[in-house]
């Protein structure tokens, strides 16, 4: 299982010192969540913000774009450190052009899904993705209560990249904790976002290992 702590739970005040504990905890990546108030219903923070950890940290980022016409952006969270950029297949025109355009800077390129989105929307582009995102959650706030229900998309998506011989990383994103982790997982889900449920906790590195533990 691959953990991936979202920094919109993190301290901002102490942001460094907080990457540190997941670091040492042994996350496997930054999820940097960016919201621009239209997309999604809040704003959290650009590129400036991840940018301000270049150099500072080993962990890659895995961005995860939360707004309206993603292509304009893709550029500025390009960095050594990004692994992936991931969009939401609702705001993307283009979606194919937008996958090319994030694969163009050397960039594993991911797409997204709303709840209420179904898996099949994505038909012609498995091939294309190197990592599907499902919301657990409405997308927009931070700390909200899993939804059961997301997980039959996991199973789908797991079952046709067995058939088919996909190479995606299936990642979900939402209310996830150390109560329905392993339920996720068992659903084919092989990357976790986990923001409140790490940071809200009084020994930050000691909880990434608790996740850690599940495979």
């Amino acid at each position: 299982m691959l953990l991936s702590p979202s920094i919109l739970s993190a301290d901002f005040s102490a942001l460094f010192e907080d990457i540190k504990k997941i670091e040492e905890g042994g996350a496997d990546y930054i999820h940097v969540d960016v919201m621009d108030g239209h997309f999604v219903p809040n704003i959290s923070f650009g590129a400036p913000v991840m940018k301000s950890l270049n150099g500072k940290t080993k962990l890659p980022y895995d961005v995860h774009l939360m707004i309206e016409n993603p292509e304009k952006y893709i550029k500025d969270f390009v960095t050594d450190n990004t692994a992936f950029i991931t969009v939401h297949q609702e705001a993307c025109s283009d979606l194919g052009a937008v996958l090319e355009l994030i694969r163009s800077y050397g960039i594993k390129a991911g797409v997204s899904i709303k709840p209420g989105t179904p898996t099949s929307v994505l038909e012609g582009f498995f091939d294309k993705v190197d990592l599907i995102l499902i919301m657990s959650v409405e997308p927009g706030f931070g700390g909200q209560k899993f939804m059961e229900d997301q997980l039959y998309k996991a199973v789908e998506l797991s079952a046709l990249k067995k058939e088919m011989g996909y190479d995606y990383v299936i990642e979900m994103d939402g209310g996830i904790d150390l109560t329905n982790v392993e339920r996720v997982l068992s659903s084919g889900v092989e990357m976790v976002v986990a923001g409140s449920a790490v940071y809200g906790a009084s020994d930050v590195p000691e909880r990434v290992r608790e996740f850690k533990k599940y495979r």
